[in-house]
């Protein structure tokens, strides 16, 4: 792994389109990519309701610190009937939703690659968007350039990125269940029930969403604070829509649910 390496491969692809979530791995492609080929690099954001907001204003927050150019394009994920129905491909067709999104962006900017911000150690996982990113021509340059997550922060923070240690935050239909259809009003509930949540000070954590029930996902480290402060916690819940909040005692664990599936 090398800064040196992943801006040779950047430099080799000449035109860039950034596909910048707003986490630590886009943000780090995203950042070299500006840093190497200046305006022949773009990062473009996808809105949709699997993006929460706070997401969305970091992505252009971060652009506009770093001069970077930014685009948002709308991705409409829920308009597939393969992504509503949640099975276990589900991140197949949201990604071929982006990556048909982002095909004539790139058109568009002159034959420019396509981007993603996949690091070495998402390839162990079930992420079965990858091979619809493959299918479409898509790069991975920091795979190329043998980046791990902990090799993606430790760069980031040398760069002086402020998403260095910004908690992962996959996509809320990440939340539902297989099976569980995805659903607008789910996606919502999701979304508010965490911001409450980080509203209180909890920084990392997902709510997993079972029908009435929240399931809430906390660093080991916190769950004693979350039972002293179980209260604060049922009723920002309960204001969005959920009956009842059990806390995981397993703790936060990114991609549970992906959990006997293979790569």
């Amino acid at each position: 792994m090398s800064l040196a390496v992943l801006q040779e491969r950047l430099a080799q692809l000449d035109r860039v389109v950034v596909a910048f979530s707003g986490g630590v791995d886009s943000a780090l492609l995203a950042r070299v990519a500006h840093d190497v080929l200046g305006d022949r690099s773009v990062a473009v954001t996808a809105v949709s309701e699997s993006l929460s907001p706070a997401e969305r204003d970091d992505c252009r927050r971060f652009a506009g610190d770093w001069g970077m150019r930014w685009l948002e394009v709308g991705t409409d994920e829920l308009a597939r009937p393969e992504y509503v129905a949640n099975g276990i491909d589900r991140c197949y067709h949201c990604k071929s939703e982006l990556m048909d999104r982002l095909l004539p962006v790139a058109e568009a900017e002159g034959g420019a690659s396509i981007a993603l911000g996949v690091n070495l150690d998402d390839l162990s996982d079930h992420r079965p968007g990858q091979q619809a990113a493959r299918e479409r021509g898509a790069r991975f340059p920091l795979v190329e350039a043998g980046f791990t997550k902990d090799q993606v922060r430790s760069t980031a923070r040398e760069l002086g990125l402020e998403a260095w240690d910004k908690p992962a935050a996959a996509c809320l239909a990440s939340r539902i269940p297989y099976g569980t259809p995805v659903t607008i009003s789910n996606l919502g509930r999701v979304s508010r029930a965490e911001d409450a949540i980080r509203a209180l000070g909890f920084r990392e954590l997902r709510v997993r969403h079972y029908g009435d029930v929240a399931r809430i996902e906390l660093p080991t480290a916190e769950l004693g604070e979350a039972v002293r402060r179980r209260e604060e916690i049922v009723e920002a819940v309960k204001a969005h829509g959920y009956r009842y909040a059990t806390l995981d005692l397993e703790g936060f664990r990114s991609g549970n649910l992906n959990m006997g599936y293979t790569a």
